[in-house]
């Protein structure tokens, strides 16, 4: 493509970019760039062997319908809306997401049967379409947090607020491997507002939705609504080991160095007011308050202040019961704990946006990131579709074999994906596969027992 051509194109997807339908977008999508996207950049070999388990090999334990029974989901210009899709191979993706250029592509389960073809299976009068397989999946929205946030609310998400995100991923990381002894973890940035978490393990895969619920009944602190003053009641006499970890480890920290300062939770009266309702005595209350109506200037920060006298207060001689002294913790746990959607990850048959997807009110591509380096993560720098095609357009043509995403800002991510999810959790797989069928042949060739 010479300049002339390159700059005119350009210019006409810029004017096309501005409305699509009756919708108005962002600059940084429009079709044009996504097709150009789905055609130069989308990974579809990387997600062909990530849903395929090392089925898609020659392996005589191979369950080649495998991937052609995982249900995909297509949302298209004008919010159509297309359930049931599958392929038997790469291919048949590929160029169906060419052909259709899907604004959002969501997975579903592993079916029974091909779920394209699940209403003659309806018709037949047996139950057999069902799910028998789905990643363990985990989804937090920054918008469940609007109630200790005071920089952003909604799907706006600055970095004094993204931080939450970050906490979240280290206390669920964590605790799936350190807990449930799960390996093979995916953390997707989600687009816009928040992260989306893919537990890829055999068995997790496996569970069933009863199973899938004790795990996320496991991570469950956060317990109010709106309404509730006091959304977390850390009961018993002592807590739980996880709980002590993530506190000791991730929050209490979080909370004083960072929170603190950028939300100025305790600045104002109608904020210090919300924290004083999540203690259950009146006494402590009107003695904080006192406290802190009387303005008298410091060089310190107020907020850290305000929390050094809450604190002092109620773990004070005065003050010993342990409901009291636990409200210290309950406070911290309510402004930063995970706040899952709980049934998201209790059922086996919910959709969740594939990673590498495009979101259409940001541009931003839905990136992998590393929980190890999650602090690092910025939101506000991943790559959206107009960087990309500009990338692209600097580098001018190349060969059809070589890698378009090199020279964008998409080669790291998907450097990330491969070395660092991809690849160990298809050697996993090849190996359970393997030790799955010798064990089946050894069991073949053992004579009767009785």
């Amino acid at each position: 493509m010479d300049r002339d051509e390159s700059e005119n194109g350009r210019e006409d997807m810029l004017i096309d970019g501005q409305k699509q339908g009756n919708v108005s977008v962002p600059r940084e999508f429009n079709v044009n760039y996504l097709k150009l996207y789905y055609a130069k950049l989308f990974p579809y070999a990387d997600m062909f062997k990530w849903m395929s388990y090392g089925n898609d090999g020659k392996h005589p334990a191979c369950d080649q319908s495998y991937f052609g029974r995982r249900e995909f989901s297509f949302t298209l210009e004008n919010d159509i809306y297309l359930r049931y899709q599958s392929f038997n191979n790469v291919l048949q993706l590929e160029n169906s997401i060419k052909e259709k250029c899907p604004f959002k592509i969501d997975i579903g389960p592993v079916y029974s049967v091909d779920p394209a073809k699940k209403n003659a299976y309806a018709q037949s009068g047996d139950n057999v379409f069902t799910p028998v397989e789905r990643e363990l999946i985990f989804d937090i929205d920054i918008t469940d947090y609007d109630d200790v946030r005071y920089c952003c609310s909604g799907a706006d998400v600055c970095l004094e607020c993204w931080p939450l995100m970050t906490v979240a991923i280290k206390v669920i990381d964590t605790a799936l491997r350190d807990d449930f002894g799960f390996n093979h973890i995916l953390w997707v940035y989600s687009g816009r507002r928040g992260v989306h978490c893919w537990v890829c393990d055999g068995k997790a895969r496996r569970l069933t939705n009863e199973q899938r619920a004790a795990v996320a009944d496991y991570f469950r602190v956060y317990k109010g609504n709106e309404n509730s003053s006091k959304k977390v009641s850390l009961t018993g006499p002592a807590l739980h080991p996880f709980l002590v970890r993530s506190y000791s480890e991730v929050l209490e920290r979080f909370f004083e160095t960072k929170l603190l300062p950028s939300q100025n939770i305790f600045s104002t009266e109608d904020r210090y007011e919300k924290i004083l309702e999540m203690i259950p005595d009146k006494t402590a209350t009107s003695e904080l308050r006192g406290k802190w109506q009387t303005k008298k200037g410091s060089k310190e920060d107020i907020n850290v202040v305000r929390w050094e006298q809450l604190k002092n207060t109620l773990q004070s001689g005065k003050y010993k019961a342990q409901g009291l002294r636990r409200c210290v913790e309950e406070i911290v746990f309510s402004f930063t704990y995970p706040r899952l959607d709980m049934e998201v990850s209790r059922h086996m048959n919910h959709l969740l946006k594939a990673p590498f997807c495009v979101h259409p009110k940001t541009g931003h591509v839905c990136v992998p990131i590393d929980p190890n380096h999650c602090d690092e993560f910025d939101p506000t720098a991943v790559p959206t579709l107009l960087q990309l095609f500009e990338e692209l357009n600097i580098g001018g043509t190349r060969a059809e074999d070589d890698n378009e995403w090199d020279r964008t800002s998409l080669g790291q991510p998907i450097s990330f994906f491969r070395s660092s999810f991809l690849q160990p959790l298809l050697k996993s797989c090849k190996e359970e596969m393997e030790s799955s069928y010798k064990a089946k042949l050894q069991q073949s060739k053992s004579p009767l027992s009785w």
